[in-house]
């Protein structure tokens, strides 16, 4: 039997935190920056936590990590 793989796109786009919570970015902040305002940019800029009901899909696919 192969060796079983993370998802690559998942370690890519969050990080456990030392509580066992899971850090992700915010979306729309790469392009098309300037109709929004600074106050939204700043903002966007901050890390947030995955939300409990997305939890477990995400730990499953970080396991191999």
């Amino acid at each position: 039997m192969p060796k079983m793989k993370t998802k690559s796109s998942a370690k890519k786009r969050f990080k456990l935190t030392g509580t066992g919570k899971i850090k992700r970015k915010h979306a729309f902040k790469s392009h098309i920056l300037t109709k929004k305002s600074k106050k939204r940019k700043l903002r966007l800029t901050h890390d947030g936590l995955v939300h409990k009901s997305d939890h477990s899909n995400i730990l499953q696919q970080l396991t191999l990590k």
